[in-house]
This record gives C-alpha cells, structure tokens and sequence, in this order.
C-alpha cells in the first residue's frame, strides 16, 4: 500500500535532495534551547548530547524518512552540546564587586561607548591588592574627563584609576542579557574612569592585525577628515571609533547602517570586483589570453583578496558569514559547481555556528543570514522562469528587487532589536547602495593598490565623493517627516516564530513553503498583542518606570540614562527621558517620588539623604529605594541589597493585584550570571 501524499512521510521524501539546508536550522535549535532554559546543565550532560548527536548521523543509512527525522533531532542534541561547552571553555573569572582604584593592561581593542567616549578593551589586567587568580582576564574601560596625556595605541600597556563592576544584567526581565555577551567576549568587568589615561610602556610585538588596522584607519582619518574618513575606516578596516553617534544615528535612522559592518555586501563587491579586474587583466596579457583556467586564476586571486579582507576588518560575525559565503562561492566556481545556492548559505551558517555558538543570539548575525537566505531563495524561484528583459532593466529591477527582499527578511529583525522603522529606508538603499558598489568598494580596492607608491589619496578622494553623497542621503531622508517610527519591543518568543516561518517559505520545495505564512501571522498578531509591564524597576534600585496614559513616567529626569532609554525604547516611545519623567503624577520632591497605583502607593527614594526620611510604609505600597533601607511596615522593599538577588523587577497589574516579574526569575542561574547570592531570589514583603 502506497503513502498518501499528504503524509508526513510522502512530504518529506517530496524534500530529497533538498533537506541540507536545514542544517543549520536544527543546529541553531539546539543552540537556542541551550541559552534559553534556566538551569546550567552539568557537563556530563553536555558530553552525552554532542556524543549523542555526532552519533545520530550513523543513523542516515536506516532510511529516507526516519533517517532525515533521526537526524534532524541528533543536530538539535549537537547544538546543545556544544553551546554548553563552549560557554564552559570561555569561562573566566567576573569581579563580584564594585572595584576602585588602579587598573593596568593591555589595549587590544579601542572602540565608542553609547555617550560617545572612547572605549579600551585590556588584557594582561592587574587589579590592586587582587589575587591574579580572581582578576579578570579582559576590562573595558571609557574615558571620560580630560585626557591627552597618553593616546591610547595598540598593545600598549597603561595605567589608569577608574571604576569597575560586573557586567550588567537585563534592564527588565526578559530583555537582552549583557552578562551573557560579556561572558562570551572575555569581559570580567566594564567601568569608567574621570582620571587621566597613562603610559607604562609603549606598544610591544604581537597584536600584528589589530596594528595593522589602527594604522591604516589612521592613514585614511588623515586622508579623509570628519565623519568621511571615519566612514572610509569602517569600511576599509571595521575600525569605527572615529564615528561619532549622530552619524550613526542618522545611518540607523534610514536604514543604512549596514553599509559600515563589513558584511556580504562589501565582500560581495571586492570579491566581484577583484574577481573581474584580474580576468580582465589576464585576458589583455597576450601569454595568459588563450590559455584555459582564467577564471578559476581569477577566483583565486579573489579569494585571497577577500581572505586579506577578513583579517584586516577584526573578522565580526557578519564579516565572517560573507567570507564563508564568497570563499564557497569562488571555490565552487574554481570547482566548476553552482556557484551560489542555499547549500552554500548552510554551509556558511554551520561553520558560523561552529565556531561561536553564540552568534545565534546577535543582531548581526540574525539581519546577515536573513537577508541572504532570502535573497538568494527570491533570485532561485526568479531565475526558473527566463523573461527577456534589457540588461539594464534587469540592472534596475535587480538593485530594487534587492533591496526590496533584504529590508523585507531583516525589516522584523531589526524592529525587534532596535525598536524602530526606517520609512524610507528602501529609498535610501536604492539611492546609496548602488553608489558603494560603482565608486566606493572599487575606489577603496584601488587606494590599496596604490598605497605602496604613495598614491593611495587618489583612491580615497574618489572614495570620499560616494562616502559624502551617502552621508548627505543619510542626513537628509532622516530629517523628512515621519522617517522614523517606533515599534514596541516584541515577546521573546515572537522573532524565532517569525524565524520559522520565513525559513519554511525559503526552504521548502513546492507550494508546501505557503505553510509558512501561517506561523508568520501568529507572531504577527502577537506582537501586535504585546503586553508592557506596567512598572519596571532598576537593577540599581535608581530608577523607576510607570506606565500611564501618556507613556512611561519616569522617577527622574536624569541618571541611569540607558536604562531609561531602553524602557522608552521598548515600549515604542519616542521621548527622551526629561520628556517622560515630566509625566510623573506628582512632583517629584526631595529626591522622593511618589504616585498612587491600584492597591497602594509606589514610592522611589533617592540617596541617602532622602532614604532617612522614610520611617515606614504600608500593606499594598513599592518601596523602592537606591540604597539600603532598614523600615518597618508590610510593604514590598526593593533596594540594592534585594534587587542584587533579584535583578531588575517587572509589575503588572491585573484583576488578583500586582503581578511582580524578576529577571532572576527570567532568565534562572546560568554560568555568565557569577557567583550564587545567598539567601531567597524570589520577592518577599518585609515585616
């Protein structure tokens, strides 16, 4: 008796031939669950799931349906292996205090904060009166006050007095992790400092690319000046702390930000673009013209390029993606194979994946394969039905489709983080993006040809022209009404639904691949559904957020300036934080803010001073204070010393009364959390 169509298994032998580049999705699906359950699990456990699932592919010989299944679930198992491993391999030590005093290292990364100062990431790190086995490995560190004493270069080793603690948790519960992402780049400890940075000895050998880097992003700053230099830096380098925020702003705000990551478009260009020049070039040699091979010459030559690339620019997510990508691409092209397909799109996400697990969970990585995975799918399904068109027309309809496809696949992606939507981003795009390809990718490549003579200006004054008329577009569309419009911050679970469903429509053989809408107008309907807390509170205890009819209010007007922004930001709010703690009910006074809420009153104390004031509260009050409190009464108290084993708080109110959310609670006890806290982490009214 023969298999129904309309089974599961008729469905899935319908995807033979095609199953691989689900790869990477059933590998990411472990990878996930790993980073979203609340528990560390032991690394036995971690053993026996890559174990596990290295052993599932022995499996595929069973059968074309329950071979493919057994897989499937043994990727799932490998990806959760091998997440947990590599959290255990990068393990370092965190500091579990506030630290002040003096702080030595190494610089091996400069870079800006999000107030615009300049940012120094050390290693070799000594700590006073610290046991070098419990000092960090790594620090980052801003500068702020006056500076100029030392100018911070590559590898050299510093001195400076600032402040320093554990990396921040969620600015709400459910909200992004920065433990995590610090855990994974070998940062113990973030922190600042107002005093003058140092000189203890000058650079020392090593660190070659990151040299290599700065000196070149300087050479083109000195070339270029203001934000076209610092435009030609990160694109020729990665190297981006000459960029200031009101340029990236105005970039972010029409959607252009992705022209300074180093990603599939740029390799893309300098790839193509060495790729064309060198078989030009050959052909035009009589004693190369005729021999066979000029292409798979020039792919070599372009490959080597691109390699170059990736090692000049730092190697981010993105850049690594596209080199995978182009290097798949030009060796099937010296292979004689198909060149670009979604099999290399997989095979580019599985190495990404291999490498750092935890790329999974970046906005780089998520807007790069989106995108890429999207197009190359559209440009499959357009390339079976041959039109005739002009070759300019296809040239039009090509940028525009493009740009189409790509704002479409990373439009959720970039909501979801960022809170926002460019309105004439794709505008923007059409305008700019043809510009990086025609003038300034093929100026830059030949600048660097040109660097060894000395010549290398002609190159980036002609690089300039398309970087200036790029910044002028990106200006100019961000100031138009309406550019920018805010987006409520999504549940958590509503991108990897979204996920799911674009991946079935671009994976899936057949007419099959419709079923995809059907996930796609859940998390739709759910994100429209969002819930926002009706109060949030502060890690810190210094800042205290309350929903009302206008927006969040805020219990001041300044401080804690990026929890606020990120509040205001999620709840698709565009205001700054003068403007919401102006919604406050009542006058805030004495550094002592108070607003009525069901049940009971919600009170924010502010230093010390004010913190003596209070003698008491009631039943059904929200004491929240920026230091410790000692009171009597039966009200919730949340200060520094409770919120330490809470994190950040979340209230809602329904009809059985306050609803409290803890980001402890959210996101469980996992090795970038630190050290256990003694005593209760769920919330407990004082008596």
């Amino acid at each position: 008796m023969g298999l129904k169509l309309t089974s599961p298994a008729a469905l899935l032998l319908s995807q033979r031939g095609h199953l691989f580049p689900w790869t990477p999705v059933f590998l990411a699906l472990g990878i996930g669950a790993y980073f979203e359950i609340r528990w560390e699990p032991a690394i036995w456990l971690l053993l026996l799931m890559g174990l596990g699932g290295l052993s599932a592919f022995r499996m595929v010989p069973f059968g074309a349906v329950f071979g493919p299944l057994v897989v499937a679930v043994g990727l799932i198992c490998l990806g959760f292996g091998w997440a947990g491993l590599r959290a255990h391999w990068v393990a370092g030590p965190v500091l579990d205090f506030r630290y002040y005093g003096a702080i030595e290292g190494r610089i091996v990364d400069i870079d800006r904060s999000s107030s615009d100062a300049v940012r120094l990431t050390l290693d070799r790190v000594v700590l006073e009166r610290m046991d070098p086995a419990e000092t960090p490995r790594r620090v980052r560190v801003s500068l702020h006050g006056q500076q100029g004493f030392a100018d911070p270069e590559p590898g050299a080793l510093v001195i400076l007095t600032g402040h320093l603690g554990a990396p921040g948790g969620a600015v709400e519960p459910g909200g992004f992790d920065f433990r995590r992402h610090a855990w994974f780049l070998g940062l113990g400890a973030v922190g600042y400092t107002r005093n003058p940075l140092l000189l203890l000895d000058p650079p020392d050998e090593g660190l070659w690319v990151f040299k290599a880097r700065m000196w070149l992003s300087a050479r083109v700053q000195k070339t270029l000046t203001g934000d076209t230099g610092a435009f030609a830096a990160a694109i020729m380098t990665g190297e981006r702390s000459g960029l200031d925020q009101a340029t990236l702003k105005a970039l972010r705000d029409t959607n252009l930000a992705h022209l300074i990551a180093i990603s599939g478009l740029h390799m893309g260009l300098l790839a193509g673009f060495v790729y064309a020049a060198l078989r030009l070039g050959l052909l035009l040699i009589p004693a190369t013209r005729h021999s066979g091979g000029l292409r798979k010459w020039a792919a070599a030559g372009a490959l080597l390029a691109a390699a170059g690339y990736l090692a000049l620019s730092g190697g981010a997510i993105a850049t690594q993606r596209a080199f995978i990508m182009a290097a798949v691409g030009l060796t099937a092209l010296m292979l004689d194979r198909r060149v670009l397909s979604l099999r290399s799109v997989a095979i580019a996400a599985v190495v990404v994946l291999t490498i750092r697990p935890e790329a999974l969970l970046s906005p780089g990585f998520q807007m790069s394969f989106a995108a890429t995975t999207a197009l190359v799918a559209v440009f499959e399904l357009l390339s079976r039905s041959q039109r005739r068109l002009p070759k300019w027309v296809n040239a039009v309809l090509g940028v525009a489709l493009s740009s189409a496809v790509a704002g479409a696949a990373t439009g959720p992606v970039g909501m979801a983080h960022f809170n926002q939507i460019a309105s004439y981003g794709l505008l923007a795009n059409l305008v700019s993006v043809p510009v990086m390809g025609l003038v300034v990718v093929p100026a830059g490549v030949l600048s660097a040809l040109l660097m060894p003579f000395g010549l290398d200006w002609i190159g980036l004054w002609i690089m300039g022209l398309g970087l200036d008329w790029i910044l002028w577009v990106a200006h100019t569309v961000m100031d138009w009404p309406g550019a920018v419009r805010p987006v409520v911050a999504p549940a958590p679970w509503v991108l990897p639904v979204i996920a799911m469903g674009g991946l079935i429509l671009c994976l899936w053989r057949g007419p099959g691949r419709l079923a995809g809408l059907a996930p796609l107008a859940f998390a739709l309907m759910g994100w429209a559904g969002t819930e926002r807390p009706d109060v949030l509170i502060s890690d810190s205890g210094t800042l205290v957020g309350l929903m009302t009819d206008r927006g969040r209010a805020l219990s001041r007007d300044s401080g804690a300036g990026f929890v606020a922004s990120t509040w205001l930001e999620n709840d698709g709010l565009l205001v700054d934080q003068s403007g919401a703690a102006e919604l406050w009910p009542e006058p805030v006074r004495d550094r002592l803010a108070w607003a009525a809420m069901p049940g009971g009153a919600l009170i924010h104390v502010q230093g010390k001073r004010a913190a003596r004031s209070v003698e008491g509260c009631t039943p059904g009050d929200i004491l929240v204070s920026s230091t410790d409190l000692v009171v009597e009464g039966g009200c919730l108290i949340l200060d520094p010393k409770r919120l330490k084993r809470t994190g950040s708080v979340a209230v809602y109110f329904d009809e059985s009364g306050p609803r409290l959310v803890t980001d402890v609670a959210q996101s469980g006890k996992r090795l970038w959390h630190g050290r256990p806290e003694t005593g209760p982490t769920r919330l407990a009214v004082a008596q």
